[in-house]
């Protein structure tokens, strides 16, 4: 495998507030990536910075996808080359249909017969969008707008696919639903950037995992190691271990003793 997105010590502010810090990162092509990290780390700086979506950064280091420099680049350059976000939060266009929603993913493209192929892949992977598609989208659930921002970055056909907390806000079913596509849209020799809260389920189908804390990757490894390390079980997907559990019964007969 070779690396698909090199990131390499990029440092990202928010006025003078300092949110990544010397973050490097490597995505090999073929594989799903997971970062993890409670709110605020700045997982989704990291993604919003590779996209050229906040002004002027990063300050500090480069970003290379396939192998050609984007850091300074418009998003929609970077788009063009091949690589789609699908943000936090969805960011759907409500007062479009649902197929004017996934035509606007396309919109770098040319090729009638290629987009009008993958709307036919999109639709395979969420028949839900078919039956809808001149539905307005701001009428959609919230499980299926995020199918639908998953759809249409889809649309552009990329060789990199950021997605950045697709489990939100969505129940249990759907959280399978959702994760079952990724691996799906995996198969199709998508190279996926994950950014998680769900550790259990991210790192349950991914390949490596990485954990960031205030701006700066601590612990980085192939995904199934992290699923069973006791400090990501605990911290961040409340499995308790049996010497802390035990540790706390001791304590808790300790005080009913008092």
């Amino acid at each position: 495998m070779s690396p698909i997105l090199e990131i390499n010590n990029i440092e990202t502010y928010y006025d003078l507030i300092y949110a990544i810090r010397g973050v490097s990162l490597s995505v090999e092509e073929g594989t799903i990536t997971t970062i993890l990290g409670t709110n605020g780390s700045g997982k989704s700086t990291i993604l919003k910075t590779v996209m050229g979506l906040i002004e002027d950064q990063p300050e500090k280091g480069t970003i290379l996808f396939q192998g050609k420099r984007i850091d300074g680049k418009d998003p929609e350059e970077i788009v063009r080359m091949g690589l789609s976000y699908v943000p936090e939060g969805r960011e759907i266009f409500e007062e479009l249909t649902v197929y004017e929603n996934l035509a606007m993913g396309a919109y770098t493209r040319k090729d009638r017969k290629g987009i009008a192929e993958d709307m036919d892949r999109v639709y395979g992977h969420f028949p839900v969008l078919k039956d809808r598609k001149d539905q307005w989208a701001g009428t959609l659930s919230g499980g299926e707008q995020q199918m639908l921002a998953i759809g249409r970055a889809l649309m552009n056909r990329p060789a990199l696919l950021f997605l950045d907390e697709p489990s939100l806000g969505l129940s249990p079913i759907l959280v399978r639903e959702i994760f079952e596509i990724i691996q799906a849209i995996h198969r199709e020799k998508t190279t996926i950037l994950l950014v998680e809260q769900n550790a259990r389920m991210a790192l349950s189908i991914s390949h490596f995992g990485l954990i960031l804390e205030n701006g700066r990757f601590v612990m980085k490894g192939d995904a199934k190691s992290l699923l069973m390390n006791k400090d990501v079980r605990e911290f961040y997907m409340g499995i308790r271990s049996e010497a802390s559990v035990k540790g706390y019964q001791r304590w808790k007969r300790k005080k009913a003793w008092r």
